[in-house]
Formats: C-alpha cells, sequence, structure tokens
C-alpha cells in the first residue's frame, strides 16, 4: 500500500488513512505528540518507533475530535487522561484500537494501539521459536496441570505466545478460561474475562472465582502480587493447568520474584512446568538475506517483521529439589545447562548464523 500525502487530508481523511495504512503496513501503535508549531505523528514498526509526518493543530483538532467520538471519550475534557476503544474495518477482519490519551503542553497526546486479529492470533510455528522450544511448549500446553510462567519486558510478546498456546488446544474437551487486563484478542471456544477493578474483579478475586467453573487451563494476564501469584501456585497443584505472565527480564530472575513476593518454595517447586522468557527481534528481509547483500541494519528498511528470541528453563526434578533446598539462581542456572538451556543470548547466536536477524538487533533486546 503506498504511503498516503498526509498533508493532503482533512480530520477525518487522515484517521482513516492512518489505520488502513497502519494495519497494512503491519504497525501496532500510532502516537500523536503535539509541539509548539505543529503536530508529529509516529508509529511503531517492528517495534521502532519511526516519524512519518507533521501535521497542522487545525487539522489535529479535527483528528482528535473524531478519536474521540468513536472511543466514546469525553470530548469537552483534555487536561485529565482518558482511555477507551473502537473498532474498524480492514481488509478482511476488524481491528480493535485501544486509545490512552494524556495531557501535554501542547494539546493532548494519543496512543492508538492496533490491535490485528490477523498478527495477534498466530501459531506457534508462526512466532518463529527454534523447533526443540515450539515442539516442548507444545508438550507442556497438554500436561493436566502445573503452572508455565511468560516472562519479559512490556512489549516482548508474552500475550501473543500465551494466545498461540491456547489456541493449539481449543476443542481438546478442556474448559479454558482467561483473566486479562484487558482482553486484547477475541480467542473463540474459550471464555475470556477482564479485569475491573472498579468493581473489585481483580486479578486475584477473579481467579478464585474462575476456580467455581471448573476450568482445566486458566490463562492469567499477570502476576502482581502475593495473593494473586500463592492462588495461582495452589490452582497448578489441584488439576489445573495455569498459565500467567510475569515482569522479569530472564527466565531465572522468575524463580527469586515469586519466592520473594512469599510465595511458599514447598508449594511453588512441585508447581513448576517451565518458565518461558522472550524477546521480540527483527527479521531480516529476503533481500537482505540473499548471499552477498549488504544492507545497514540499523535501518528498519533491513527488516520485514519480527520473531520470538527465547529462553525456557524446564521444571524438572533436579531444577524443583533446588528451589525446594533455596540454591542459587547460578546454581540453578548450571543444572539447566546441563539440562540443554541456552540464554537468550545463545540463542540469538544460532539466528544471527542462519541470517534471519543481525548481531546489532539481539544485542538491542538483550542487553
Amino acid at each position: 500500500m503506498p504511503t498516503p500525502n498526509w498533508n493532503s487530508l482533512d480530520g477525518t481523511e487522515l484517521l482513516h488513512a492512518l489505520e488502513q495504512w497502519a494495519t497494512e503496513a503491519g504497525v501496532s501503535d500510532i502516537h500523536t505528540s503535539p509541539e509548539k508549531e505543529s503536530v508529529r505523528i509516529e508509529v511503531r514498526l517492528h517495534g521502532m518507533l519511526q516519524k512519518i509526518t507533521d501535521i497542522p493543530h487545525d487539522i489535529y483538532v479535527d483528528l482528535v475530535r473524531r478519536v474521540k467520538f468513536f472511543s466514546k471519550l469525553k470530548l469537552n475534557l483534555t487536561n485529565v487522561p482518558q482511555d477507551g476503544q473502537y473498532t474498524f474495518e480492514a481488509p478482511g477482519r476488524v481491528v480493535n484500537v485501544r486509545v490512552a490519551s494524556i495531557p501535554s503542553r501542547f494539546g493532548e497526546t494519543y496512543t492508538l494501539r492496533l490491535l490485528d486479529p490477523q498478527r495477534g492470533i498466530v501459531s506457534l510455528a508462526e512466532l518463529g521459536f527454534p523447533k526443540e522450544i515450539h515442539e516442548k511448549l507444545s508438550e507442556l500446553v497438554k500436561l493436566p496441570n502445573g503452572l508455565i510462567l511468560v516472562t519479559g519486558p512490556t512489549g516482548s510478546g508474552k500475550t501473543t505466545t500465551l494466545y498461540a498456546l491456547l489456541n493449539s488446544v481449543v476443542g481438546t474437551q478442556r474448559n479454558i478460561i482467561t483473566l486479562e487486563d484487558p482482553i486484547e484478542y477475541e480467542l473463540s471456544g474459550i471464555v475470556q474475562s477482564q479485569v475491573d477493578t472498579e468493581h473489585d474483579y481483580t486479578f486475584s478475586s477473579g481467579l478464585r472465582s474462575i476456580l467455581r467453573h471448573d476450568p482445566n487451563i486458566i490463562l492469567l494476564g499477570e502476576i502482581r502480587d502475593l495473593e494473586t501469584a500463592q492462588t495461582a501456585v495452589d490452582a497448578s497443584l489441584t488439576g489445573h493447568l495455569v498459565l500467567a505472565t510475569l515482569h522479569t527480564n530472564s527466565a531465572i530472575e522468575a524463580i527469586p520474584r515469586l519466592l520473594s513476593m512469599g510465595v511458599s518454595p514447598y508449594t511453588f517447586a512441585p508447581s513448576l512446568r517451565a518458565i518461558l522468557a522472550q524477546r521480540l527481534v527483527r527479521t531480516l528481509s529476503d533481500a537482505c538475506r540473499a548471499d552477498g547483500a549488504t544492507c545497514d541494519p540499523a535501518s528498519n528498511d533491513s527488516y520485514n517483521g519480527r520473531m520470538a528470541l527465547p529462553e525456557i528453563i524446564i521444571g524438572t526434578s533436579a531444577i524443583q529439589n533446588m528451589i525446594l533446598a533455596g540454591e542459587t539462581s547460578e546454581s540453578i542456572v548450571t543444572q539447566a545447562k546441563k539440562e540443554g538451556f541456552k540464554s537468550l543470548k545463545e540463542w540469538g547466536e544460532i539466528i544471527i548464523a542462519d541470517r534471519r536477524t543481525t548481531r546489532s538487533e539481539v544485542e538491542r533486546v538483550t542487553s
């Protein structure tokens, strides 16, 4: 799809053009930043922020009015943050947009997150996991019980991986219930529930309620506190498979994080099935992967997508016993390496050698 002539459009036309162009290009977020003379429009493509144009303030006022109308935000409020959502039609699907605004010096700043079902619900194979990790994850999600953690910073693809795992077992006579904040994509064949803190429906209270609905598999959007963590662990010991995310930089860091929250090692150790940590790295275009090609690794144009860069610690009996014994993280990693563990950087070396990405890209996401 050719890039529109942004400055020839009024606010309504601009919003529509941004939506369609961004969806076609694979953009995940649209950002607006009002400045003194104009408004900067940027997009996040393959995880990288890039400017696409500046627009006049009068056009921006019209664009904001349309965004507020569609997402049911209060039109007369400009000095407080607001959140909302709306949908638009793209070729062959409906795209959900999460809208967030904050007041800034020269006007309201907006972030539009595009939740495109064509990109959000994919198979494990399409995520680019190495074959041995892909196969291990496929085995783990078929287990009848236990705790599987997916860790990484915001924007590292944790939710997409969890959806891929769930999608692989939908229709296998298992009752699957999620608790999310918010629900990002609609997945048929499961029950999806959204946190509502205004009505005291939190991760911890929601998880207790879900357990009364006889689930086989529970997806927990995030473990944030001791009550949620311990309830998730206890559920995984009583016949439920629990998939949850946690914000840590590596797989091994998830163990001391949960223990420092106050989770009992005597329940956590036997519940643990695996900890997957991941990042997203940009993948080289076919032209740049060709023999003899010389492409600039710093240029976003050298890449045409992203793939998961993982590391996984399996909760073997040896690892579980080390957690029970209070062994250090270093000792646990040493044991995991004996069992085949490779770090993010080690997997990075493998995909660099395969010319799927560049060294600078791996270093960018693992440093």
